[in-house]
């Protein structure tokens, strides 16, 4: 059986036009990393569609993600950014009106670096939020493994959301011991919420980053493939972070090792099932076409 993947998590950058502080000066990602950067690497994997997600918490940023894909097919849908404490409804609608502007499918902000873990409870915040939700975007979630308690509230707050989890919530898989304890159980009570899907992405940054092996990586896969299911997963390669724990082939094999004992339908599912329903993807390898997402349209009513 032929595997059709699509990666659901890809990040892009101009250095000069969008620092990022938080890269190491020399290292593998301390460059520019474009969309025809991008096409090239899962293209060589035979992953024909990928998502791009915001790396800064900037407007500007997310109008140049949507430039890109409006630029380059592989980029099937944008996950930006829009300051959740102003005027949401009118940034998104200004975003909207950009060119690449259909391929808006949601929102995130920077929360795990945020001072206040507790930062999308504000009332602020999830005013923001609830707006991104009404009009028929995702509410995507970067978080550390102890703000899960956190999201979870959060969902509960916000039932008529439709919620994507990165990185699995970025399990303690190096310190291990009661933390990933912590963890499994965090993300079995998450899963009980059945509008929050997981990516399986970003895993081996949270693991020994260069001497990690696909059995240190799967106690994370197989708890979320046992709490959440295959049909709420989906895969990411978390590109071009990627390169700094041995490069996307590293990773793309792990992950088809981790997800080989799947059937068919499931394999189908975490591979390319779940992103398309949940960013409104119409195929994951035909052409560039992509479902324009329009105000009130929400992704979970095809569940």
């Amino acid at each position: 059986m032929t595997r059709h993947l699509i990666d659901a998590h890809l990040h892009l950058w101009e250095l000069d036009r969008h620092p990022q502080p938080w890269i190491d000066p020399g290292s593998e990602i301390d460059r520019d990393f474009t969309a025809s950067d991008a096409a090239g690497e899962i293209g060589a994997h035979g992953v024909a569609d990928g998502v791009v997600v915001q790396a800064d918490n900037s407007l500007s940023e997310t109008e140049d993600l949507l430039a890109a894909a409006a630029a380059e097919p592989v980029i099937r849908a944008v996950v930006g950014w829009v300051d959740l404490l102003g005027d949401v409804p009118a940034q998104l609608a200004r975003l909207r009106g950009l060119p690449g502007g259909e391929a808006l499918v949601g929102i995130r902000h920077l929360a795990h670096l945020e001072p206040d873990p507790a930062w999308l409870l504000r009332p602020d915040a999830t005013a923001g939020l609830t707006a991104v939700a009404e009009a028929g975007l995702v509410v995507e979630l970067v978080v550390r493994a102890h703000q899960l308690p956190v999201v979870t509230k959060l969902v509960d707050a916000l039932p008529a959301a439709s919620f994507v989890l990165d990185h699995l919530g970025k399990p303690p898989l190096l310190a291990g011991g009661a933390d990933l304890d912590r963890w499994r159980t965090d993300m079995a009570d998450l899963a009980h919420r059945s509008n929050v899907v997981a990516k399986v992405s970003g895993l081996a940054l949270e693991a020994d980053q260069r001497g990690w092996s696909t059995a240190s990586l799967r106690p994370a896969v197989d708890h979320a493939l046992e709490t959440f299911g295959p049909d709420r997963l989906m895969f990411g390669s978390d590109w071009p972070l990627v390169r700094l724990t041995r490069g996307y082939t590293a990773w793309w094999e792990a992950y088809l090792q981790l997800t080989a004992a799947l059937g068919a339908s499931e394999q189908e599912a975490i591979d390319h099932g779940t992103a398309r329903r949940t960013y409104g993807i119409v195929r994951p390898w035909a052409g560039p076409h992509r479902r324009s997402l329009s105000a009130g349209y929400s992704p979970w009513r095809r569940l």
